[in-house]
């Protein structure tokens, strides 16, 4: 195949314009930022369910101090009533018997259900200290993740920008050369990553070997509109004087 050798020497802005668009897309693939993203949603995740059971528990807590609270205004009432009975002077004297030794049962049992309460009420404080400081890791978290969000965000932002410019000066570029130089660039770029390189100082930029004398003498004995590859990568070898030929 035969180009002119100053449309061969233009294919090395074509592969700089693909190579950092090949550079563009790896780094969008491999960002950090998105790893530190995915981190943060992970532990957001955590600390929304760390608070969601730490409600629920104080919700159960609080049904369990209702249920309590309720069952001793019972047994007050019960108390109240057994005290009216009494002091009613109404009743024989075997039911003031019956009374005087309810109201002795009915008073262990409020005693203990005070001292039950007591612990529920001291649990529900515990607890309700756990819920605040669980808001507040949640929201901790939920700024590192919008924080983690928007360096994403501004880095995409910038390679978006890099890529249309780059994807303008290869729609540019593309044109100026003859179908069979392209296509065969094309071939290589797709198998190989670099579809054509300069040769510099005997040594293939695409793959960064360096030719042998009889690799060199044949080159050198090529015609400069010649379109050479190389015998290792397959890239196209553009030669200027900087090639040491």
């Amino acid at each position: 195949m035969k180009a002119d050798p100053a449309v061969q020497r233009r294919l090395l802005e074509l592969a700089d314009v693909d190579a950092e668009l090949g550079r563009v897309e790896h780094r969008r693939r491999t960002l950090p930022e998105l790893a530190e993203v995915a981190e943060a949603e992970k532990a957001v995740q955590a600390k929304r369910d760390a608070q969601v059971a730490g409600d629920t528990t104080l919700a159960d807590v609080d049904r369990e101090v209702r249920r309590q609270e309720k069952e001793i205004d019972a047994v007050r009432a019960r108390e109240d009533r057994d005290r009216g009975l009494l002091a009613g002077g109404t009743v024989s004297a075997k039911q003031m018997t019956d009374l005087e030794h309810e109201l002795e049962t009915l008073q262990r049992r409020q005693s203990t259900l005070e001292d039950d309460l007591l612990e529920l009420m001291e649990r529900r404080e515990a607890l309700e200290m756990d819920s605040k400081h669980a808001g507040v890791e949640l929201a901790k978290a939920e700024e590192a993740l919008a924080d983690a969000n928007r360096r994403r965000d501004e880095v995409l932002a910038d390679l978006e920008t890099t890529q249309a410019r780059r994807d303008a000066e290869r729609v540019e570029l593309v044109p100026r050369f003859p179908e069979p130089l392209l296509g065969l660039y094309e071939r290589v770029r797709k198998n190989k990553g670099i579809g054509a390189a300069l040769l510099r100082a005997r040594r293939c930029g695409a793959c960064r070997i360096e030719l042998d004398r009889s690799a060199i003498s044949r080159i050198a004995g090529s015609a400069a509109d010649e379109v050479l590859t190389c015998e290792e990568c397959g890239a196209i070898m553009v030669r200027t004087p900087e090639s040491g030929l």
